[in-house]
């Protein structure tokens, strides 16, 4: 399934809206449902990829991706979640300022759902642009629950005011499946997935992005992989990044074609001027053949979907962003030291910040409205997608080279050191952690905190 909307579509969604009352976090049972402007359900799932390939999962209304959520900012929403599972679960509402008790983590203090139970989400979502939502719970070894499942969905924020300078509107979520441990013999084991999608389809078996020639195509695209970095190409057509992890990019810039950690989020804009049917996918052959990939037809042709390899890439944020540097300088520093540890032949390595593992670290303490810089030294050869709740923060150093303006709330770390800057201007639990969840689930969390 694609998700598509247009603005016509949307704002007639708006005006058949739910509009609800008095407001505060509650539990309802069964027989006392709340007003809601979304429900949310929490249910196994027996999804049909392919032909003959079917994944049991657990996902939200029936479906994977979930449901599109689409709302405008600073307008208040009600989101009602029911779990239908055996097993406590929660929802991340990942990129928004929500307070602590509705950001959907439970390191900070939000409810988990039981089974069988109902919560009610109410939150006022800023800031605008694509955000997306997801189940926070630990995977540990099963590597059928949290983010190797289907909770996920696409969530976009509507800003006051839309330029609209596009003529078709698309979201798309990456996803891997199927997940197993591989490696193993004298090395730590690795996750490794039979199939991916993009949506709810393996490559060449759901419906083409139909597309007329000349149009302009935005397109969002979600990698919703729990451990996975994807790179995507859309055969024979350039890409103008517009957009990262919701927020405008200093710098939009043409690319062959984008990179995408765990849980980051690039908008893009298209110019359709190659008539014909492409296939937009994985460069990657290997990763392509397994699924991840979807059709582009244009309007009157046929045949079989064309894929051509793009020029080689290298991806740099920098070119993004906007330099020479225009930060301001912090208030404090923070240093943050990653390094993992062997755990033992045919395990996960478990995962240290400033030398401690998560939960047995210790509260980073901030002071309201003051700006912080993160000093981050990846001492462990991995690349981690780290992520940052309920703030946004301004990527300001990568490698040595100092950049400023590129504002995003998940950034693929290199070994060696990288800073960003936020603002602790949202008061309350802050969860900091790599967004690869084998990571997160052996130790790579830490808490700051401030009133």
């Amino acid at each position: 399934m694609k998700h598509k909307a247009s603005r016509r579509e949307f704002l007639q969604a708006m005006t058949t809206g739910i509009v609800s009352g008095a407001w505060g976090p509650k539990r309802f049972t069964a027989a006392q449902p709340p007003q809601a402007d979304y429900r949310l359900e929490i249910s196994p799932l027996r999804l049909e990829i392919a032909p003959g390939k079917t994944i049991e999962t657990v996902a939200y209304n029936g479906m994977a991706p979930g449901p599109l959520i689409r709302w405008p900012e600073n307008k208040p929403i009600r989101i009602q979640v029911t779990n239908r599972t055996t097993i406590p679960e929660i929802v991340h509402w990942h990129g928004l300022f929500n307070p602590p008790e509705m950001d959907g983590a439970m390191e900070e203090g939000s409810p988990m759902i039981a089974p069988g139970a109902t919560f009610l989400y109410e939150f006022t979502p800023r800031p605008a642009g694509f955000r997306w939502y997801h189940t926070h719970i630990s995977a540990g070894h099963n590597l059928k629950r949290a983010l190797y499942s289907g909770q996920f969905g696409c969530f976009y924020v509507e800003p006051p005011t839309n330029r609209g300078d596009y003529d078709q509107e698309i979201f798309l979520a990456i996803h891997d499946w199927n997940a197993y441990m591989g490696g193993g013999g004298d090395s730590t084991m690795e996750v490794v997935y039979d199939y991916g999608t993009i949506n709810d389809r393996m490559l060449g078996h759901g419906d083409p992005i139909r597309v007329i020639e000349n149009q302009r195509v935005l397109i969002h695209l979600l990698n919703a992989s729990a451990t996975l970095t994807h790179w995507i190409a859309l055969s024979g057509h350039v890409m103008q990044v517009v957009g990262m992890d919701g927020n405008p990019v200093p710098q939009p810039g043409n690319v062959s074609a984008v990179r995408l950690a765990p849980a980051e989020r690039i908008d893009m804009v298209v110019e359709m001027n190659r008539p014909g049917v492409w296939v937009m996918g994985e460069t990657r052959k290997e990763l392509r053949g397994s699924g991840i990939g979807t059709v582009v037809e244009y309007a009157n042709q046929r045949g079989a979907a064309k894929w051509v390899d793009p020029p080689e890439t290298t991806w740099d944020y920098a070119q993004f962003a906007d330099a020479p540097a225009k930060t301001s300088e912090p208030d404090a520093q923070i240093p943050l030291v990653f390094e993992s540890k062997f755990a033992g032949h045919g395990d996960f390595d478990r995962w240290t910040i400033n030398g401690k593992s998560f939960p047995h670290s210790d509260t980073i303490p901030l002071q309201q409205g003051r700006r912080y810089r993160l000093l981050m030294n990846n001492r462990s050869p991995d690349l981690h997608p780290i992520h940052l709740h309920r703030h946004t923060f301004e990527v300001t150093n990568l490698g040595g080279k100092a950049v400023s303006g590129l504002l995003k709330d998940v950034l693929l770390i290199e070994p060696g050191t990288t800073s960003v800057d936020f603002a602790a201007d949202n008061p309350g639990s802050t969860l900091f952690h790599c967004h690869q969840q084998n990571h997160m689930d052996f130790g790579f969390m830490t808490l700051f905190g401030y009133r």
